[in-house]
């Protein structure tokens, strides 16, 4: 026995040293390929970084156009600055973007060297990188100068001529980008997937000549002398482990049980409806003291006779299946309250099961949402209102129309006619030199009968609105109205606009630029009236500038119910009509400008 154990010693020794090799073998070759592994994955750390930037720069170019182009129409000086600023911002985030993936940067942990494709891409798209931030810097100065119209003009094309390449360009530096850090991760798996193999190898030699010769000898002495020590360590651990695990559930429980009774609304409740165990937080919110109270779940939970008839029948009808919705129950304080409530039945023995009532407090959650519902109603009943408003108005402007025109026929054309009519009567051919005085009275009547008829029809549609487009037209209404009032009103064609469109647009644009003349006649008292009409590829702009009294644009917008008040609204509804936009600048004393923006 004692030459057994003391060999059995010996064996033990020497697998132990077999093992400690094997171990280490295993440890030296995972140490050795986590080395590699992670030299690999350092060298890929900055590639989502540097591809996110290069993404980011088309954005942000993309970003500079489209804000150098708002500046471009802002003409408020404050507006102005601002939009610069900003501007300002873009560019300098762009330019520093674009420098550390040309050049490298050490606290973004871009690498300064690149692939030879990579640097040809960047000297390809550098020209287009300069050209567009010398263009920019200089169209910044013009503007905070206000200088060189012209130019900018020539600059914004430039820019947008010069954006479009260089997101081509950027779209190949993104490409090629991902293309190498695609190579690196193949190379990775493959380096990886050598890793693999050679473990595997290694630990299919040691199982060969190790782990299996010394696994069969070690079942061998095992079997032989340590069966009966290794059953009762086999059975102490299994003691152990009971424990431990007995133990670590208790305190589970008692977790449980802690959360349970101080973050969640819970209760167990008996079939027939009565309280088993209520929690902490549950009870305080009810006010309710299980140990000097007998009462049933539903007498708890409310006062109110209604309400627990509800409860009993839910609990009556739902505890076999369970139960989840809203109620809303009354506290002893006379406090309305909703719960989210849900019962989930449980067995607790073969025979024997009860109710698990888990709810959440859904108060506020309940009272936001209604006055969410009462805010859109009388937002839903403000806009029915302004409508009716709207309609009334348009129904009163379209019969003062019509009774303008009838009382312009009646008055003017209809009595020129009835002169004509009792001249023409009158003449008699034997008195010649009467005769031709009547003939050359009414050549001159028939004249004014053609001007008056030529004013009213051109106050409904002008023939040149639908023949020659909205240029023409616009400058046939200046020169009809300079005519008619007298006072001086001039239209220009900045852009030299020539195109056609929608002629619903043509319409819409023709009678919004009538109402803002009309109006700097009518209520503005103004003497000089200029029309400017610009384009850009995307944006048509008619500006209505005059020289009148002016009015304060926030007291106006209030008066709905005024005159003024409504016109302005007319113009935002029939401008938002062709998706346009207006913009109203005025100063009293100093004149008006009306900006009309129309998409092309």
């Amino acid at each position: 026995m004692k030459n057994n154990a003391l060999s059995a010693v010996i064996s033990f020794k020497s697998l132990r040293r077999l093992y400690i090799f094997a171990l280490l073998t295993i440890a030296v070759t995972v140490l050795l390929s986590q080395l590699l592994i992670q030299h690999n994955l350092n060298s890929q750390l900055s590639d989502s970084k540097i591809i996110n930037i290069s993404g980011k720069q088309r954005m942000l170019s993309q970003k500079l156009t489209k804000e150098i182009l708002i500046l471009n129409f802002i003409t408020q000086k404050e507006k102005s600055k601002e939009q610069i600023a900003r501007i300002h911002e873009i560019m300098d985030l762009w330019k520093f973007n674009q420098e550390a993936l040309e050049k490298g940067n050490d606290s973004l942990g871009f690498p300064k060297e690149k692939s030879a494709a990579l640097s040809d891409l960047f000297v390809a798209i550098k020209p287009n990188f300069n050209t567009i931030l010398n263009a920019a810097t200089v169209f910044l100065e013009n503007k905070k100068l206000g200088i060189n119209e012209k130019e900018n003009q020539v600059l914004v094309q430039t820019i947008l001529d010069n954006g479009a390449v260089f997101l081509e360009k950027m779209n190949e530096i993104v490409g090629q980008y991902d293309k190498e850090a695609l190579e690196k991760v193949r190379l990775q798996s493959k380096t990886e997937y050598g890793i693999l193999l050679f473990t595997i190898l290694v630990l299919l030699l040691e199982f060969i000549f190790i782990f299996r010769p010394t696994n069969e000898k070690v079942e061998a002495l095992i079997s032989k002398l340590l069966f009966s020590e290794k059953k009762a360590l086999k059975l102490a651990r299994d003691t152990e482990i009971i424990s431990e695990a007995k133990e670590n559930s208790v305190k589970e429980l008692k977790s449980l049980n802690y959360a349970m009774e101080n973050t969640l609304l819970y209760c167990r409740v008996a079939p027939n409806g009565s309280i088993i165990h209520i929690g902490e937080k549950f009870s305080k919110l009810l006010q309710y003291n299980s140990f000097l109270s007998d009462k049933t779940f539903a007498e708890a939970l409310t006062p109110i006779e209604k309400e627990q008839n509800l409860l009993n029948q839910i609990i009556l009808e739902k505890q076999r299946t369970g139960w989840q919705g809203e109620i809303s129950i009354t506290t002893r304080n006379e406090q309305t309250i909703w719960l989210d409530l849900s019962m989930v039945p449980v067995t607790i023995k073969k025979d024997e099961s009860e109710l698990l009532v888990i709810c959440f407090d859904i108060t506020e959650r309940k009272i936001a949402e209604y006055e969410v519902e009462r805010l859109n109603t009388e937002n839903i009943n403000d806009k029915i209102n302004q409508q009716k408003v709207i309609s009334s108005k348009i129904v009163e402007n379209q019969e003062n129309e019509q009774n303008r025109i009838a009382k312009e026929i009646h008055d003017g054309i209809g009595q020129m006619l009835t002169g004509l009519k009792f001249s023409l009567e009158s003449i008699n051919l034997d008195e010649k030199e009467k005769s031709a005085q009547k003939i050359e009275y009414l050549k001159k009547l028939s004249l004014d009968i053609i001007k008056g008829v030529r004013t009213a029809t051109f106050n409904l549609m002008p023939p040149e609105l639908s023949d020659h487009g909205i240029v023409s037209s616009l400058t046939k209404l200046t020169q009809e109205l300079s005519k008619l009032t007298g006072k001086e009103i001039l239209f220009y064609n900045k852009t030299d606009f020539d195109k056609r469109l929608d002629s619903l647009v043509e319409i819409n644009i023709y009678r919004l630029t009538q109402e803002a003349i009309n109006n700097a006649l009518k209520y503005a008292d103004s003497s000089h009236i200029i029309v400017q009409l610009s384009h850009s590829p995307t944006l048509l702009s008619v500006i209505i500038d005059d020289n009148g009294k002016g009015f304060d644009i926030a007291s106006v917008e209030k008066k709905r119910n005024s005159e003024s008040g409504m016109g302005l609204l007319f113009m935002k509804e029939r401008i938002q009509y062709i998706n346009g936009r207006v913009f109203f600048n005025s100063i009293p004393g100093e004149g008006t400008r009306i900006t009309f923006n129309i998409p092309i």
